[in-house]
């Protein structure tokens, strides 16, 4: 089962958050990225995700594994979208569900954190004076 996808179409975070759900469940975290106006000092007016697709999954898939293996949970998702973006919408999300709150939230802490780390996802803003420029994985974000 993949637990980890690029998308490029908004998604439904009640649908993906119902494939986490069981009878086991006592917690559930998630993170939710959204595009902002600003970074580093500067305006921005929306941004273009770039991906490596194949490499991205095989990466995102072992992140997901790894926190499937260091924390006590029953089940994480994470998607990210790639394409043209505008601000306020949603560029990542992550869900994990667990027995316990606490195991929820540091599993998806770290998810996001080694996403956004380590997937080749690129980040293309494009700023209210005209200006433009990369950012790379583990950069803002």
């Amino acid at each position: 089962m993949k637990r980890f996808a690029l998308a490029d179409t908004p998604f439904d975070t009640a649908t993906l958050r119902a494939q986490l759900l069981d009878e086991r469940v006592g917690g559930y975290a998630s993170f939710e990225g959204w595009v902002r106006n600003h970074n580093d000092g500067r305006d921005v007016r929306g941004l273009r995700y770039e991906a490596y697709a194949a490499l991205a999954a095989v990466e995102g898939e072992r992140v997901l594994a790894e926190a499937m293996a260091q924390f006590t949970i029953l089940d994480a998702r994470c998607v990210h979208r790639i394409g043209d973006l505008a601000i306020g919408e949603l560029a990542v999300w992550v869900g994990v569900s667990a027995a316990h709150r606490d195991a929820a939230f540091a599993a998806c802490r770290y998810i996001i954190d080694e996403v956004k780390a380590r997937v080749p996802i690129w980040k293309h803003e494009r700023y209210d004076d005209g200006d433009a420029g990369w950012l790379h994985p583990g950069t803002s974000g």
